[in-house]
């Protein structure tokens, strides 16, 4: 069996569809005589026309099209970039790449049974509810965060919030509001939408908190999220 050949049977064994850090958790690279199979396996699912792309790191079977649409509830590919699917898809891209930096990861509740990649966001954050590390004004902008990650010592490492077509003034008030915490600040959303960010983070009011911001966007972070599933295998081998 070639390497596509094995990449198409794990696909399948998957659903039809996964990132490519559910591809590197579920291959068996031991037969593989490759330094980096992980930038083998991404290779040949981006240049192979068996495998078609759902969104920035998402990719599926082309003979299972329309098995796959219908699992994520979505008719077309085009209907992937609809808010609801691609707000959860980022967010739980963001959540995994916490859970692969050992830290603990919080959804807000009211978007705990939103679906990512087929299963519910609650299922792939490791928190139920929010560390209570604040008071509770703060608490209160802090739960309403797209996602936070918490260190060991149960303090808030990174807020993030996923821009996919709402006010990105919202998220940078929120965290203006956090800014005494030593935690990073990140806007996820489509590239096109970076020069808004700026002009909004630009402001004044936003002086003391602009140099924590981070601007990434969705294939930026579905690069990361590779990276980070790859790098997390590699130190548990």
């Amino acid at each position: 069996m070639t390497q596509a050949q094995q990449v198409i049977a794990k696909m399948k064994e998957l659903g039809g569809f996964a990132t490519f850090g559910q591809l590197n958790a579920a291959m068996d690279y031991s037969r593989w005589k490759s330094k980096t199979p992980e930038a083998s396996v991404r290779r040949i699912v981006q240049d192979n026309p068996a495998f078609f792309k759902i969104k920035p790191g998402l990719w599926a079977l082309e003979e299972q099209k329309p098995e796959v649409l219908s699992k994520l509830n979505i008719a077309t590919v085009a209907d992937a970039q609809k808010e609801d699917f691609s707000h959860s898809y980022y967010q739980g891209l963001a959540v995994e790449v916490g859970n692969y930096k050992d830290q603990s990861t919080y959804v807000p509740n009211q978007d705990k049974n939103r679906l990512f990649v087929g299963k519910p966001l609650s299922s792939v954050s490791s928190l139920n509810d929010i560390e209570p590390f604040a008071y509770p004004e703060l608490l209160r902008y802090a739960k309403t965060v797209d996602v936070v990650w918490f260190n060991e010592r149960r303090m808030p490492s990174a807020f993030i919030e996923i821009e996919h077509s709402t006010d990105i003034l919202n998220s940078l008030t929120k965290f203006y509001e956090l800014q005494d915490f030593n935690a990073s600040f990140q806007i996820v959303a489509d590239e096109y939408r970076e020069s808004k960010f700026h002009d909004v983070i630009n402001r004044t009011i936003f002086d003391d908190i602009r140099q924590r911001v981070e601007f990434v966007s969705y294939e930026k972070l579905a690069s990361i999220h590779a990276l980070s599933s790859q790098l997390a295998l590699t130190n548990k081998a």
